[in-house]
């Protein structure tokens, strides 16, 4: 029942070497605002497209470059032609580098009707890409929690990408970015692939179209 000042209360906890244990107030951007919502696994390693933009896979992977710096790809992948459609290196994870790679595709690719699967990580789940699928008439489906070969193309991409990368060489990320565009250029536009006749992704989307 006692009323004590707070300054008299800082003076008795200095003189008795007390420390107060609070968590620390999170600052508005710490705070996630958006809403999450998961889906289920439409596309059930359902991998073989009979077109181009009729199903399509994406995910995140981390890459270590120079000394203790790391950057992160995110990039669509088309099940149909099997070409990277889209993708965004980016120094942070933060949500938007993502939503920039979605742009892209949605600004250069009709996909009304099309199938989009993710994993369940929160950059799919928010409400800003949510509504952008749902805006362009895209069905989402995602992989179900810990089973990565729901996903298996995507993941297969990214292990090649990776062979055909020199991280070590790049000291800064305008370095590493001009790296990765080489690399997914040669995948999509000079790297044969038996399953497409052994044609470059982008060749054989010319001549099923």
């Amino acid at each position: 029942g006692l009323i004590v000042n707070h300054k008299k209360i800082a003076r008795i906890k200095r003189q008795l070497n007390l420390v107060t244990l609070i968590r620390k107030k999170r600052t508005y951007a710490q705070l996630n605002t958006q809403k999450h919502k998961v889906f289920s696994n439409i596309l059930d390693r359902k991998f073989k497209a009979k077109r181009p933009l009729q199903k399509l896979l994406t995910d995140i992977t981390q890459i270590n470059y120079g000394i203790d710096k790391k950057a992160y790809l995110v990039a669509f992948k088309d099940l149909g032609d099997k070409s990277i459609v889209s993708y965004k290196l980016s120094r942070n994870m933060k949500y938007d580098f993502v939503n920039k790679a979605l742009d892209k595709l949605c600004n250069t690719h009709k996909l009304n009707g099309a199938l989009i699967h993710s994993d369940q990580g929160s950059h799919f789940t928010c409400k800003s890409f949510v509504k952008r699928l749902e805006k362009e008439g895209v069905i989402q489906s995602m992989s179900r929690r810990g089973e990565c070969h729901d996903n298996a193309p995507m993941e297969s991409f990214f292990g090649l990408i990776k062979d055909h990368l020199e991280p070590k060489e790049a000291y800064n990320f305008d370095e590493m970015k001009k790296q990765v565009d080489k690399a997914i250029y040669y995948y999509n536009y000079e790297r044969p692939q038996i399953g497409l006749n052994k044609m470059p992704p982008v060749e054989y989307r010319r001549q099923i179209i």
